[in-house]
């Protein structure tokens, strides 16, 4: 087998994977239904998967750095399959809930090994090539995972889900013990090294912004499916085609993102992709209860939010270029740790304020964000002036 089609196999384990992750926002109120419990409570699955996948990784990674990478894999795999048998077939929320816990270290293991294997089978030159075409499987699974499942627990038991899931787990592990080669692994970095960047004002004020700006966004994309059936009064086919339209419009928002940024620069993108992030927000929130409005309201609102997305990363890795496999590591972290924040406080604002408050809460959060960037950029050129000053004043003396 060539080392493009096992690079795209590692893409759909990442699909798999994202999958598992995205799609209780898309089936949460089936689960409140099922297990009697409030929307506040099974949004706060989001909470403890995000979470665990934040803390629990880097532990994981460092733990294992020396361990051989197919190995690894095959193992965090094979916990990721037991973890969705578990959620298939266990009663009762508590269990769910352990359940969520090890697919969390189970997914966030295999992702990150995902990307460091397809590096090292990646051809000469074409290692960058890989890890997107790994990263695009994961995009993938909020632009058709996310919509599929749905469907599947609309017709069916929404565990179906997480059974199909597990049964694909087990043919992925198959297929990846039969085409993965043997890789050894690389020197772990000493968790202190990676937060020493954190020191840095423009990094710590970097890493807020994507705090702030993915916070924002899951505060409400955590209860989508019941603020669009309860507040917008979609119905269920409705429902599932303006998710789909949702990951199709987050795809294009963060193709056009990047082209943005090579043409028209960091600052312009990221501060133009928010603006629009907040007003749709706040439109979403003015006219909540027209379904009409509301569909092309939630294109938009994806397009502008992952717009963000790439230029984010790109503005991290050129403030530590010496350090871009670390700042990505650290960024991952917070994106997740903001996911698990957002669902979180998007629970306070459904259980003391109501379901129809999490838009115009998450265009706070995302605002603040803004706001940061801003402020950043023109730290940044305060800076630059006053170094260029004073390189020119000893040269006025001379």
């Amino acid at each position: 087998m060539s080392k493009t089609w096992k690079i795209y196999i590692l893409a759909l384990l990442s699909f798999l994977v994202g999958t598992s992750e995205f799609i209780i926002a898309g089936i949460l109120d089936k689960i409140s239904s099922s297990m009697d419990i409030s929307l506040v409570a099974a949004g706060q699955l989001i909470t403890v998967f995000s979470l665990v996948y934040a803390v629990g990784t880097p532990i994981i990674m460092a733990l294992t750095s020396g361990w051989d990478r197919r190995k690894l894999l095959l193992y965090a795999l094979g916990l990721f399959v037991i973890a969705n048998g578990l959620a298939f077939v266990m009663p009762g929320f508590g269990l769910f809930v352990s359940a969520r816990v090890l697919m969390a270290l189970g997914a966030g293991v295999v992702v990150v090994t995902s990307l460091s294997i397809a590096a090292m089978i990646a051809p000469q030159g074409r290692q960058a090539s890989a890890i997107a075409t790994v990263i695009m499987g994961f995009t993938a699974s909020l632009i058709v995972g996310v919509p599929l499942g749905r469907m599947v627990a609309a017709s069916y038991d929404w565990k179906m889900v997480f059974g199909g899931i597990g049964a694909l787990g087990l043919v992925a592990i198959i297929v990846i013990a039969l085409t993965i080669p043997s890789l050894q692994g690389e020197a772990a970095i000493p968790l202190r090294k990676q937060l020493a960047l954190l020191k840095n004002p423009k990094i710590a004020m970097a890493l807020s912004v994507s705090f702030f700006w993915l916070g924002g966004y899951s505060i409400a994309y955590t209860y989508i499916s019941p603020y669009l059936l309860t507040i917008t009064g979609m119905g269920e086919k409705t429902l599932s085609t303006a998710l789909f339209a949702f990951g199709i419009a987050s795809l294009i928002g963060s193709k056009l993102g990047g082209y943005s940024t090579d043409r028209w620069g960091v600052k312009r993108t990221l501060t133009s992709g928010m603006l629009l992030h907040v007003i749709t927000l706040i439109l979403l929130t003015l006219a909540a209860h027209s379904s009409s409005v509301v569909f092309p309201l939630l294109i938009l609102w994806s397009f502008a939010a992952w717009s963000s997305g790439p230029t984010q990363q790109y503005n991290l890795v050129t403030l530590a270029p010496e350090s871009s496999g670390i700042m990505l590591s650290l960024n991952s972290s917070v994106m997740q740790l903001a996911m698990a924040a957002g669902a979180g406080v998007g629970g306070v604002v459904v259980g003391q304020i109501s379901l129809a408050s999490v838009t115009w809460i998450g265009a706070i959060g995302v605002g603040i964000a803004m706001v940061l960037t801003i402020l950043s950029f023109r730290r940044s050129s305060v800076g630059s002036k006053a170094t260029a000053e004073s390189s020119v004043e000893p040269l006025q003396r001379a």
